[in-house]
């Protein structure tokens, strides 16, 4: 059987941003496989605002959440596997859900530091969205 937390956080995250709520992710950092500004992690944890206007290129999978953000005023690129989520809640007011333990697929694993960038793409190579933009 699939794990349901990567549903429970897509389920509660698009329910906490619907409501105009600053939704927070709470993160086990010892969990192997987190790529983290580690500065910031506390007691083995770290809280992550990861709202649309804090976060770019967000997107919550099945095996990790991943995205970039500035901590400090310098670019991070987060990736948390779906392992090391413990809670989502609301800032304003702690709505949200903490989750249990549940077994996880073990092969999901980070980008490796060389992957390849935006600049790096093929000029010819097809990217984006199959839609047009009709005026």
């Amino acid at each position: 059987m699939t794990p349901r937390r990567p549903y429970m956080v897509r389920a509660v995250y698009d329910w906490l941003v619907d409501n105009q709520l600053t939704p927070h992710l709470v993160v086990d950092a010892e969990q192997p496989g987190c790529e983290l500004p580690w500065e910031f992690v506390q007691d083995g944890q770290i809280v992550l605002n990861i709202a649309p206007t804090a976060v770019g290129q967000l997107q919550l999978g099945n095996d990790r959440i991943e995205f970039s953000a500035r901590f400090s005023g310098k670019p991070h690129r987060v990736w948390v596997p779906m392992a090391a989520v413990m809670a989502l809640y609301a800032r304003e007011n702690g709505a949200g859900t903490i989750f249990e333990d549940e077994v996880f697929d073990s092969s999901a694993t980070p980008p490796a530091e060389a992957a390849e960038t935006e600049e790096k793409r093929q000029p010819n190579k097809k990217s984006g969205s199959h839609l047009t933009l009709i005026k």
